[in-house]
Order: C-alpha cells, then structure tokens, then sequence
C-alpha cells in the first residue's frame, strides 16, 4: 500500500486542531489555579476570568473549524482549498495567537489586523460562494458584477456585526471585557470611548471588505469584456 498523501488544507486543519485542544487542556488546568483579583502592577497578569474566555475561545474554534466540512457535505459544494486554509490560519493567528498568546496586548493593533484579514477573508468567500452558484447546473444564476460585489460587501460586514453580538453577549454573561469598555483596572469608559473598540473593529471591517469588493467587482468586469471580445471575434 503507498502512503497516504497529505494536502495542505489537511495539514493547516490538523495543526490547528491539535493546537487548540492542546490549549483547552491549559486553560483548564490554569482555570483551577489563576486567582481571582491580582494585586501587581503587571498589566499582563491574569485572572481566573481571562483563562475562562481563553477556554470559551478555543472550545468554538474547535466548533467553528469544521465549517468549510459541513457546507461542502450539506449543500454538495466544493470549497476551494486555499479559503479553508486561510479560515484555519485566521483561527490560529486569531484565537492562539491572539488569545492564548496573548497578542492582542503584546502586539499593537493585533485586533485591528484580524478583523480587516477576517474581513477580507469574507468578501473573497462572497464572491467564491456566488462562484459555486454559478457553477451548479440546477441553479440559474447569472448576477452582475456589481451585484456580486455588493453581496460580498454585505456578507462581510454582516459578519462581523454577529461577531460584535457576540463579544458584547459574552462580556454581560462572564463579565469579560472583549469589547474593551473598561479600562485595565476596571474603570467604566463613557461615552464615544466606550464605543471606540466596536467601532475601530466595524470601520476595519468596512475598508478591509470595500477593498476586496471593488478588486473582485473590477476583476469580473474585465473578464467579462474579455470573453464578450472572445465570443465577437
């Protein structure tokens, strides 16, 4: 018997598989001795609370990697290969990296980073989805190219509007501070800075989605021109 052959999209998935089961074991066990108040001036400490969204973090990931599996068997698609591997590589610079790692503090504007790669990440999975539509016969689906690009807009933010509901539902039921409204020694922001975080994340989301949006809409359009020239001579 030959051996089995690997492809990249199994290997991406396989090690972030393994590194975020590797990191629920350690969020456990640190969720049984972190403390529940630190008296240091070390902002980086952390507390009992911090090892609790850690774990949270890790056990969705472990949830949400198997997307790209789910819809190719429920809807008989065939994602490309490349947009599992970019999901598996934003989960891990996300969720190890930023939490686990705990980048989101070390590194300037990490956050900021992912949520304009997540965002375009979506678009580009906007405009692949409308692809596979088009290719499946029993679908007629013959959209514009503007259209295209602004569904894959939307799709993009929409997104990330869910993953704002998300943090800010999570912050209420564990007392967390995803959404960055108190300060580090837990002072409440007011006003506009309260809202600063969500809205920095909303406007990444929005200038990293345009971007991808008017690459793809100008990309079609060529192409389109170009086979219609093909088609004329």
């Amino acid at each position: 018997m030959g051996k089995k052959q690997y492809d990249a999209r199994e290997i991406a998935g396989n090690i972030l598989f393994i590194t975020l089961i590797l990191s629920i074991v350690y969020a456990i066990v640190k969720i049984i001795y972190a403390p529940n108040t630190i008296d240091t001036l070390d902002s980086h400490a952390r507390l009992k609370s911090d090892y609790v969204l850690m774990l949270i973090q890790c056990i969705m990931g472990v949830i949400v990697m198997m997307l790209p599996t789910i819809i190719e068997r429920k809807w008989s698609l065939t994602l490309p290969n490349y947009m599992s591997i970019i999901f598996f590589v934003f989960l891990f610079c996300a969720i190890y990296l930023g939490e686990v790692r705990n980048f989101y503090y070390l590194i300037p504007h990490w956050d900021t980073i992912l949520h304009a790669f997540s965002a375009a990440m979506l678009a580009a999975l906007g405009f692949s989805l409308v692809s596979v539509l088009n290719d499946i016969k029993k679908i007629q689906l013959k959209l514009s190219p503007i259209f295209i690009a602004l569904f894959a807009f939307c799709f993009a933010l929409a997104v990330g509007a869910l993953w704002e509901i998300y943090e800010y539902f999570f912050d209420g039921l564990l007392s967390l501070n995803m959404q960055k409204a108190f300060t580090a020694d837990g002072t409440p922001l007011i006003g506009r800075a309260a809202l600063a975080d969500t809205m920095k994340d909303l406007i990444a989301d929005a200038i990293s989605a345009f971007a991808i949006s008017a690459l793809g809409f100008f990309t079609i359009k060529k192409d389109r021109l170009s086979n219609k020239f093909k088609q004329d001579h």
